[in-house]
């Protein structure tokens, strides 16, 4: 997966949508053998052959079907596919890079309803993230999410009590202040001061970055002042400090190895970084204020509004997304991790190692903090609020002054 924090499976027969809103009916199967197309990013370098295998197995249980397989680096498929969209020249199916790409391609009627879809197949969340207005347009194949890491040794020593799914920002608060012991070079906590960090905190206290019609932002709320505190204030605190050296790369990973940071807020990605530190340690989906609302990353695959063999297409994009083949060949290899809701096909990675609870990678899932889409000048905008909040953070401006500061700068932007 193509994460951008430093830049989101069963039967391959077809059964009937069950949603809110209308379920499109199932598309009419080609009367002959077809061949379709696939344009990918997924499997650029060592996981070709992966794909291959659950190619393989599809071809052989759906006889009629050939699929014809495309595939781009990641570095290069923005680009190929704008040009194959623009000139209708594009695969059947195709990957889409995230939530954000996906409402552009829905806004542009670039992606076909989907009607064969088994909506109990998938987890919940990942699943809502490809549907507009209760219709299904595009179908998550992986995923990894943001997760609270925990030591478990320091909350014993400390006499806290581990953190737990319905914990709170308050309960978070307490039991770092507990923990920390600075003159030990103990701390508590650590979350990065960022846009992404900031856009979740802001879902996490029932706000948003942006206003419904996505054209100013709607930040400057009392509950977007808390979720701005939530970050900066643990500063110095319950945090180290920028001077500390916060913020600088694998500051935060390091720290939590060498044993000295109870609670770290980063994805499942870097289980790898302690696999042999000498504590215990375990994850929980991360808390939120007045509800729970995870980071999550996940990648797509959609079916061309133009194809002309639409039932044969989403055929495959319901396999790739969750047959069983997928499934084991993503769980066996390592390949990310599959979006399906049964916990038994799961059972491989649940009972993998440490982390124990496992679990909670799927249950940050099922409520995500969506990234808001923020158009052609996103990365300024991200840029605009992480500088913002690092002014806060520095004491150089309080919150609110960072925060009027980011607005004056951001809503300009997304105006164009």
């Amino acid at each position: 997966m193509n994460r951008k924090l430093v830049g989101a499976l069963a039967v391959a027969g077809v059964a009937v949508l069950v949603m809110t809103g209308c379920a499109a009916s199932a598309p009419k199967a080609d009367s002959g053998p077809v061949t379709i197309t696939y344009t990918n990013f997924i499997s650029d370098g060592a996981n070709v052959p992966n794909l291959t295998k659950i190619v393989t197995a599809f071809e052989k249980a759906n006889p009629k079907i050939t699929v014809n397989v495309k595939t781009i680096p990641y570095s290069g498929y923005a680009t190929a596919q704008q040009t194959d969209l623009a000139a209708g020249t594009a695969s059947d199916v195709f990957d889409i890079d995230g939530h954000s790409n996906y409402e552009s391609l829905q806004a542009n009627g670039q992606l076909a309803e989907l009607g064969g879809v088994d909506s109990k197949v998938y987890n919940s969340g990942l699943l809502d993230t490809y549907q507009t207005a209760g219709k299904q347009y595009a179908l998550p194949t992986s995923f990894s999410d943001v997760v609270l890491y925990y030591n478990k040794d320091l909350f014993d020593a400390a006499g806290v009590s581990y953190p737990t799914s319905s914990w709170t920002w308050a309960d978070e608060t307490a039991a770092a202040k507990k923990i920390t012991d600075q003159a030990k070079g103990i701390w508590g906590d650590h979350q990065p001061v960022t846009y992404n960090e900031y856009y979740k905190a802001l879902v996490q206290n029932g706000a948003s970055f942006l206003s419904k019609d996505g054209k100013k932002t709607a930040f400057d709320t009392s509950a977007g002042l808390a979720a701005a505190k939530w970050l900066v204030d643990k500063s110095g605190t319950t945090m180290p400090t920028i001077a500390d050296g916060q913020g600088t790369a694998d500051f935060d990973t390091n720290l939590f190895a060498a044993g000295k940071l109870a609670m770290l807020h980063t994805g499942t990605w870097v289980f790898g970084n302690f696999a042999k530190v000498p504590f215990n340690w375990d994850i929980a989906v991360e808390p939120g204020n007045t509800q729970s609302a995870s980071a999550v990353f996940s990648n797509g695959i959609g079916v061309y509004a133009k194809s002309k063999h639409i039932a044969a297409a989403e055929k495959w994009a319901i396999y790739m997304s969750s047959s069983t083949e997928e499934v084991n060949v993503r769980l066996d290899s390592g390949w990310e991790l599959p979006t399906i809701s049964d916990s038994a096909k799961l059972a491989t990675y649940l009972s993998k190692g440490a982390p124990a609870n496992r679990q909670a990678v799927f249950d940050a899932a099922t409520k995500i903090a969506v990234s808001p889409s923020l158009g052609a000048n996103s990365q300024a905008i991200q840029d605009a609020m992480t500088a913002a909040l690092i002014e806060a953070q520095a004491g150089r401006e309080t919150v609110q002054q960072a925060l009027d500061s980011a607005k004056a700068k951001i809503d300009p932007l997304l105006a164009g």
